[in-house]
């Protein structure tokens, strides 16, 4: 992940360039390898601020880019991850200056215009200042994987700002938005259009297309691989859960093929292999500088998912790194996790916390860049309260609106707890070749009954029992393992402690007086009022319009933990 402060048509943008500095400096954790800054004076100015986090073309691709006559100026917070087969593709000539990914969308600016991000395969936002239009393009990708921001202060009309936390705009802006998904902003209208246009947008139209296991099997190892793009080491977050599991088996066969093709290949004068890459058809073709494949997982001492995490790695022949954490670390990272996350929804925090823990330590390692399995539960609809989705019409909708949101909650939380550390997050389940498929799929056979469980579809796409010459993916019992909520699988004594300190924190006559700011948004238990006093130390009141917090659907449900839905008891029950 990179960091991205940019502000258009400001009076006076050299007065203002000490203030926008001091902006792209606090995300400096997303970016802390270089920075760089380009400003276009006019009657009303134009200023872009870089802070970068080099991933691919390291030695080369400094921000913010500009062509060759200074007209175009380009910041980039992401990975494009269809960069070669791109630049093949220009009908316009363009004298490439770097080897980073990101360049290819000046390019495609030329040629496309508003249509630019349409030919993005990646996760994205960016802002792309046109001196000659005097026109600033900004554009976030289609899910909303990285985190964005525009805003606007009533002390320079006529100005928009764009950020890709809230802690950079906040101090210079008095009203902010998150950057919907999918979506183009057009500096020369002020208005926003989607450019991001699927099968599966409209959530009325019910897919009646019935399951194809291979397809689904054969597009998510596409998406792993397509990944893998990278120029510096890389490891994969492990839970031991169903979908970082599966991403974990993927990507290691992955490396264990290229590792196999680059014992063909001829190496360098030092005999070390070159560094990983993904060839014009998407193709890995080279190995990562760690030949073995690195996981990591967190947790409580004896947690669930610790366990399961272990036994995935052995199986698979990862180098695992099973790190713990103590409640007592939770609580005290508690609000610089806040402050990183900018939120205080409870299910985000709660689940944030040992990733923000775990972060640190991956970091710590040498590692900037690791495969995470988020997304996968919003499609497959693999979180236990879909156990009572009425119907598969109801069940799809349900998916439909849980993919949308997710640049407000798990897409947010991934982002936002590695970046808080100069890591960064990639999201295989939620390639957009993927998402076609899997919300493509008729909801009748996502659905959870009496035969069936949760996220079943994804589980037999990858169960090999009939196939003898195809090693399995994984352990059965894993790929057949109940969901655990991530904030459940680190150990459930992490959210029984946070209820107990947040008990200490707030009073029954503090839950009676909520602040008169916080209007119609009131926390319905001492946890989330906690959390959320937290969150106004940070931001001020105007920044919780860009924050959504969970609701439940189908259930009276209060409290957002797995374990609070009845399935989940009577699931472990029955095993014991």
């Amino acid at each position: 992940m990179c960091g991205i402060f940019a502000c258009h048509h400001h009076p006076d943008v050299q007065k203002f360039k000490p203030t926008a500095l001091r902006m792209a400096k606090a995300l400096r954790h997303r970016g802390p390898d270089w920075s760089g800054n380009f400003i276009s004076e006019s009657a009303q100015g134009t200023i872009l601020a870089h802070e970068r986090l080099s991933i691919v073309g390291v030695d080369s691709g400094a921000q913010p880019l500009v062509n060759d006559d200074g007209s175009l100026a380009l910041a980039v917070n992401g990975e494009i991850y269809n960069h070669r087969i791109l630049r093949k593709q220009l009908k316009t000539q363009y004298t490439f200056k770097t080897h980073s990914d990101c360049e290819v969308i000046i390019p495609l600016y030329m040629e496309h215009g508003l249509d630019a991000p349409k030919h993005l395969d990646g996760m994205f936002s960016w802002v792309l200042y046109d001196k000659k239009e005097d026109r600033v393009i900004a554009a976030r990708d289609p899910i909303g994987i990285t985190s964005f921001y525009i805003g606007w202060s009533s002390e320079t009309p006529g100005a928009v700002f764009f950020g890709s936390e809230l802690k950079s705009l906040h101090p210079v802006c008095d009203k902010i938005e998150a950057f919907p998904p999918g979506h183009v902003y057009d500096s020369k209208t002020g208005t926003m259009k989607r450019y991001f246009e699927p099968s599966w947008w409209d959530a009325e139209k019910i897919p009646s297309t019935p399951v194809d296991y291979k397809v689904i099997r054969h597009s998510l190892e596409k998406s792993v691989r397509k990944r893998l793009m990278a120029e510096v080491p890389y490891g994969v977050l492990l839970s031991g859960g169903l979908d970082s599991s599966l991403v974990a088996s993927i990507a290691q066969r992955e490396n264990l093929r290229s590792q196999e093709a680059a014992k063909k290949a001829l190496v360098n004068q030092t005999g070390d292999s070159e560094l990983v890459g993904i060839d014009d058809s998407n193709e890995l073709s080279s190995v990562t500088t760690f030949q073995q494949l690195h996981s990591f997982s967190i947790g409580l001492p004896g947690a669930p998912d610790t366990e399961a995490a272990l036994e995935v790695a052995k199986f698979l022949g990862t180098k695992h790194h099973a790190f713990t954490f103590t409640i007592e670390d939770g609580l005290n990272a508690l609000s610089d996790v806040i402050y990183h996350l900018e939120t205080y929804d409870v299910t985000t925090i709660r689940a944030s916390t040992p990733m923000y823990l775990l972060s640190r330590k991956i970091k710590a390692m040498g590692v900037k860049m690791v495969l995470s399995g988020e997304g996968s539960d919003e499609i497959f609809g693999g979180y236990l309260y879909f156990h009572a989705a009425p119907n598969r019409e109801e069940f799809h909708k349900e998916t439909v609106r849980r993919v949308k949101n997710l640049h407000l909650a798990d897409c947010l939380r991934a982002n936002k707890s590695t970046s808080a550390w100069g890591l960064e997050a990639r999201v295989p389940f939620l390639d957009k070749e993927f998402l076609e498929v899997t919300m493509g799929t008729d909801a009748k056979d996502k659905m959870i009954t009496g035969d069936r469980i949760e996220k079943y579809i994804l589980r037999k796409a990858f169960d090999t029992t009939d196939e003898p010459d195809n090693k399995p993916y994984l352990p059965e019992k894993i790929l057949w393992r109940q969901k655990e909520q991530f904030s459940d699988g680190v150990g459930y004594s992490w959210i029984d402690g946070l209820k107990d300190q947040a008990e200490q924190q707030v009073t029954d006559e503090m839950m009676k007086n909520p602040k008169p700011e916080w209007g119609n948004d009131i926390p319905d238990t001492k946890e989330a009022y906690w959390y959320r006093t937290m969150f106004d130390e940070h931001f001020p009141p105007y920044c919780a319009g860009t924050v959504e917090r969970w609701v439940p659907k189908w259930s009276k449900q209060t409290d957002p933990s797995g374990r609070a839905i009845s399935t989940h008891n009577a699931k472990y029950d029955d095993a014991e």
